[in-house]
């Protein structure tokens, strides 16, 4: 039987009976927490058993931890970090192995909640029209230096048992609008999106999941790219991402329309499961119908990200705290 094609989320710190039932007869994919599902590590940890027990199975629990203004999680249950821009910025030629190491990191401090997955790397490249909610998310301005950055984030998670989610495909950086708000419309053409915007993504198209852009690329359709069959064909076979495609929240204000309406309409596109937040029980049960069960690629891509989840490599917690000291500070590590 197929996983349900969705990624939902809890109203609180615990599932209430309704939710229970809900993900029980769906079967969603995944979850997904945000700073209202966290109060203590033993209440995370106690919600994330709530997910997998509801599915019967241990299902992937991902969160928005980036670091800087994206973090769910925050002190004491987790360290507090720069923006990543700045963050690697600071760490001028050591800016990978860096992010390696605070990735790193923070994958230790989410399997020790239960939390087995991350919306990170963030491969869109910063631009100067970059819109402001975005840019300081990113690592760097330049295609090479955002694509070896970003794997090393992704290693860091890997390594830490956590799954990354390379996100936004095909590539953010050049929307103008907050996403959470409007519909940013990208009028560059294919060359330029082929040398720029697509190319780390390219050179991440083996990362077990990645999230679809709510942006739209004239140059190739009209419609966003998530419920853009041909975005969704040049994010497969142009950029070669064969990994589970998810979508960025259907909830925000780019996408028009019923969250159910969206959710069939992404399928449709081809994305793989519907990641939708922040609604109502009733909305989340429509989402869930909607999606229906995953397609056999899908269901076949999903088995393949969930095989990359393996356990956690040790990891010398002082060690590593000590050489991302170092780099920050323009020191050589002597460890």
């Amino acid at each position: 039987m197929s996983f349900g094609a969705t990624i939902l989320d809890a109203e609180g710190l615990r599932l209430t009976p309704e939710e229970k039932a809900l993900f029980r007869d769906t079967d969603p994919f995944g979850f997904i927490l945000f700073a209202r599902n966290i109060d203590s590590a033993d209440q995370v940890r106690a919600l994330c058993g709530d997910f997998r027990e509801a599915v019967g199975r241990d299902c992937p629990v991902t969160i928005d931890q980036e670091g800087g203004r994206v973090q769910r999680l925050r002190a004491p249950l987790a360290r507090e970090w720069l923006p990543p821009l700045d963050h690697a910025r600071q760490a001028g030629a050591g800016a990978a192995r860096a992010m390696y190491l605070r990735y790193r990191l923070i994958a230790d401090e989410l399997r020790a909640l239960g939390i087995d997955s991350n919306c990170a790397p963030l491969a869109d490249v910063a631009l100067p029209q970059t819109h402001a909610f975005l840019r300081n998310r990113c690592y760097a301005s330049q295609p090479e230096a955002v694509a070896e950055i970003a794997r090393a984030v992704a290693q860091g998670l890997l390594d830490g048992g956590v799954l990354p989610v390379a996100k936004h495909l095909p590539g953010h950086g050049r929307a103008t609008l907050d996403t959470h708000h409007e519909l940013p419309v990208v009028g560059s053409d294919l060359p330029e999106l082929k040398a720029c915007d697509f190319a780390p993504f390219a050179a991440l198209s083996d990362l077990p999941m990645g999230m679809s852009a709510h942006v739209v690329f004239a140059a190739v359709d009209d419609r966003p790219a998530t419920l853009s069959p041909p975005v969704i064909r040049l994010i497969r076979e142009g950029i070669g991402f064969d990994g589970l495609l998810m979508t960025d929240d259907i909830s925000m204000k780019a996408l028009s329309g019923s969250p159910a309406e969206i959710a069939r309409d992404a399928i449709g596109a081809g994305c793989d499961v519907v990641l939708f937040c922040n609604a109502p029980l009733a909305e989340r049960a429509a989402v869930a119908e909607a999606a229906g069960e995953m397609a056999a690629a899908a269901q076949a891509r999903a088995e393949r990200a969930l095989a990359a989840r393996q356990a956690p490599a040790a990891l010398d917690i002082e060690a590593a705290e000590a050489e991302l000291s170092g780099l920050m500070n323009g020191r050589d590590y002597d460890g």
